[in-house]
């Protein structure tokens, strides 16, 4: 496994504006491994798609604002993406990145039977972000994000897997690297060591 070294290289010379974190199938449980050990103050927006059933999303927002130092709040339509605020997409809508520095919301078809798609938002984020984006995908069971971190990683963005092996579903971690092969392939306990050194780059 890559050590905290590794994870410096991979920084080195870099600077990050925002980062979109995907998850299907046991995503909440790997966000709740890495997510609260962020300070409070953070510099970075992150924001999450989960596949959830709708109706599901404002209990992800309260869970999770109980658990950590963030700010936690649903990504509303043609709201500003606030730095140091945790973003979750609401259930029943595409969330998009728009070049101001916003959100939008789309009630398009579903995409991989998914609505938020984690595609369709890591793709609008890398056209946004550019190289100042990281992208990570953990645990999940279908191809859901493998074309987003693929978009993220030819716009030079860092892009990060989590291991299949330790994923409690490993498909989408697997796709992800087919599609293209990730910066960085790390358990959730260097995910965590990644964030967290964010801060200084």
């Amino acid at each position: 496994m890559p050590t905290e070294p590794s994870l410096d290289v991979a920084l080195q010379g870099r600077q990050f504006e925002a980062v979109v974190i995907g998850a299907s199938a046991g995503g909440v449980n790997a966000l709740m491994q890495v997510l609260p050990a962020l300070p409070r103050g953070y510099r970075l927006p992150i924001v999450v798609v989960l596949h959830v059933r709708s109706g599901r999303q404002n209990q992800l927002v309260d869970v999770f604002q109980q658990r950590v130092q963030l700010p936690v709040r649903e990504a509303g339509d043609k709201e500003d993406v606030i730095p140091g605020t945790l973003y979750f997409a609401p259930a029943g809508y595409h969330l998009l990145l728009e070049n101001e520095r916003s959100f939008s919301l789309s009630c398009d078809a579903p995409l991989h039977f998914a609505r938020p798609a984690i595609d369709i938002t890591m793709e609008s984020a890398a056209d946004v972000y550019g190289p100042r984006l990281v992208g990570m995908l953990l645990t999940g069971a279908n191809d859901d994000g493998a074309q987003g971190m693929a978009a993220i990683g030819k716009a030079d963005g860092l892009t990060v897997v989590q291991d299949p092996e330790e994923a409690n579903v490993g498909v989408m971690p697997l796709e992800a690297i087919r599609a293209r092969q990730p910066d960085l392939v790390l358990p959730l306990e260097h995910i965590k060591q990644l964030l967290l050194m964010l801060e200084t780059h």
